[in-house]
């Protein structure tokens, strides 16, 4: 999918959130990366293949730790 002179990493790469936003969409809290990857502002993700990716922000504990 991606078309830039470096490759984005895919989406299904561990670093799938690093590839470039292709369409913003801050008023409704979601991004589309260029590896087709839904990216939402609670950091939730929605694969391309329909595969669900729970929120993954740090807690305040861990964020100290």
């Amino acid at each position: 999918m991606c078309e830039h002179p470096i490759a984005c990493p895919g989406a299904d790469s561990p670093d799938r959130e690093a590839a470039k936003p292709t369409a913003s969409h801050y008023e409704q809290g979601r991004t589309l990366l260029c590896n087709g990857v839904l990216l939402f502002e609670d950091t939730g993700e929605l694969l391309p293949d329909g595969q669900i990716i729970a929120p993954h922000r740090p807690t305040p504990a861990a964020v100290a730790a």
